[in-house]
């Protein structure tokens, strides 16, 4: 696993007539706190000299995408640097060591990009060549808390402009970093107000890429389109003239456009959680595995609108991509909810409970690996590329170009009555296996209603959100019911095999508390269903 650098900053345009002021007069008249609690200095400038290769497909997906990878020399930190969105002003970097080649992408990144490439090549679309000027505020300890670069910017385009402009155009520019280091947020939120005091404005374009590519199309670069066939008689129509990203969606719009704009979302998001996954970003297994779940849901709920020939492989094939996250999902929620558990309880023996999570965190550890394995393998890829053709020539048939007032309330409609029978079936059996089977399969079927009434909720407003919104509450109280019951499972088996007398009795411990929380999960569905039955929210639905 390459290096990975989580990097805080933000970026502001300048011009040649502005002075930075000495950093301490940015952080001091704000009386802002640092973890030291004693004064701040201004460390000695330092001047780097930093080249830069970047690299992208032809049609820059990897822009499209908001990825940036180059190859780059000077400074601290000389190597291949791929820059990955992490939420805010935070950007993951993974590093690798310069090496010999400096026109070949390594393996390792052209990998962990494969999902945005699509195996297009990757070449070098632009060089950057940056003087820099590094200012450092330092606190009393001697730990760096943030850097401040003023960057003097030289860069042309090796790639072709989309607008037919020739390589090699030279373009120079001004702009300011300030890079969080071991300071808290509330530094760098102090010294962008004072910034902002003095004038600077956040700069125009994300990256010294994005700025130098903005008249090549960076940024907003379309990955080339899939080459699939759909069979649909109504395909055309549907997708075409209404299926547009574009145009408010309504009743009366195609009911394959307003599916269509659902299925479009969760395939980006599949495809974005992609390189979160592969660095373990919090979360990202979940915003995955869920994406993947509404995917197949929309494809069966809304099955009479595609072709069966196409659909049924992708729902098969979505169905092992989520069984792959699940593992790694469920083995997570574990760890984290025993560390939870025994976090707060002043029984547990702080050595047992430290070993416990310990072993809960290795079973995770496995199952993300075991992931990650899956995300290279070329199962994974076919199965991405299956749906840029989904998204690009949909399978319609032809109830896809009747209108979607006629057509998706009832298919939504019918996945309520689906969790409906199996909730009276699992009331009508006692307490035991059956019945836990039945509530499990109804959870599902309620993760089904939730996401039909989601995913047409831009055509049918609040009729559809509230009919979600319930389902949501039935699903989550069957949710943590369930979760109960395997996490209980699962306590019993580690339970018989510890290796040690505390260990077993912490488990046991942990699984009454679970039997607990299973019988506050069942009030809570019970409120739930009650409420899901209203009819006012299923009128719509008819």
């Amino acid at each position: 696993m390459p290096a990975v650098h989580l990097e805080v900053e933000k970026k502001y345009s300048a011009d040649d007539a502005f002075e930075l002021p000495p950093l301490t007069d940015l952080v001091l008249d704000g009386a802002v706190a640092v973890d030291s609690g004693g004064p701040v200095v201004e460390g000695d400038p330092v001047q780097q000299q930093l080249d830069a290769t970047y690299f992208d497909t032809a049609d820059l997906r990897l822009a499209a995408a908001g990825l940036t990878l180059r190859r780059r020399t000077g400074g601290d930190d000389a190597g291949w640097h791929l820059k990955v969105p992490a939420g805010g002003s935070a950007r993951s970097e993974v590093r690798l060591p310069l090496g010999r080649a400096w026109r070949t992408v390594p393996q390792t990144l052209r990998r962990m990009v494969r999902a945005h490439t699509r195996g297009a090549v990757l070449q070098a679309v632009a060089e950057i060549s940056t003087d820099r000027t590094v200012r450092r505020l330092v606190d009393a300890t001697g730990q760096v808390l943030a850097e401040v670069a003023d960057d003097r910017v030289t860069a042309r385009r090796i790639l072709t402009a989309a607008d037919g402009d020739g390589a090699g155009e030279q373009t120079s520019w001004r702009e300011i970093e300030v890079e969080l280091t071991g300071g808290a947020a509330e530094l760098l939120d102090a010294v962008d107000a004072r910034l902002r005091e003095r004038g600077l404005a956040s700069a125009g374009s994300s990256s010294k890429l994005a700025h130098v590519l903005a008249g090549a199309g960076g940024g907003s670069g379309t990955p080339g389109k899939g080459k699939g066939k759909g069979k649909g008689k109504g395909r055309k129509g549907a997708a075409g003239k209404s299926g547009k990203r574009s145009g408010k969606l309504t009743a009366k719009s195609y009911a394959g456009a307003v599916v269509l704009a659902h299925i479009r979302e969760q395939v980006e998001q599949i495809r974005n959680q992609d390189l979160p996954v592969r660095l373990d970003a919090a979360d990202s297994v979940h915003k995955m595995r869920v994406a993947t779940r509404r995917l197949r849901s929309a494809l069966t709920t809304f099955k009479p609108l595609f072709d069966a020939e196409v659909a049924r492989p992708l729902r098969g094939e979505l169905k092992w991509l989520a069984a792959e996250l699940g593992a790694a999902r469920d083995a997570e929620v574990m760890r984290d909810r025993v560390a939870g558990t025994v976090g707060g309880d002043e029984e547990a023996g702080a050595q047992t409970s430290a070993d416990v999570v310990e072993e809960l965190d290795r079973a995770y550890r496995e199952a993300h690996d075991r992931v990650l394995a899956e995300l290279d393998g070329e199962r994974y890829h076919r199965l991405l590329a299956s749906l840029d053709d989904l998204v690009e020539t949909p399978p319609f048939t032809a109830r896809a170009t009747e209108r979607a007032g006629t057509v998706l309330p009832r298919l939504v409609g019918r996945s309520y009555t689906i969790v409906r029978r199996l909730v009276e079936d699992a009331d009508a059996r006692p307490a035991g296996e059956e019945r836990e089977e039945l509530l499990h399969d109804a959870r599902k079927t309620a993760k089904a209603a939730r996401y039909a009434g989601e995913s047409v909720s831009r055509a049918f407003g609040a009729d559809a959100t509230a009919f979600a919104e319930a389902m949501e509450a039935v699903q989550e109280a069957l949710g943590e019911h369930q979760d109960s019951v395997l996490i209980r499972e699962r306590l019993r088996t580690r339970g018989l095999a510890a290796t040690s007398t505390e260990a077993a009795f912490l488990y046991g411990r942990l699984h009454g508390l679970e039997e607990v929380r299973s019988e506050q999960s069942q009030h809570r569905f019970d409120d739930a269903w009650k409420a899901a039955g209203r009819k006012s929210l299923h009128r719509w639905t008819r």
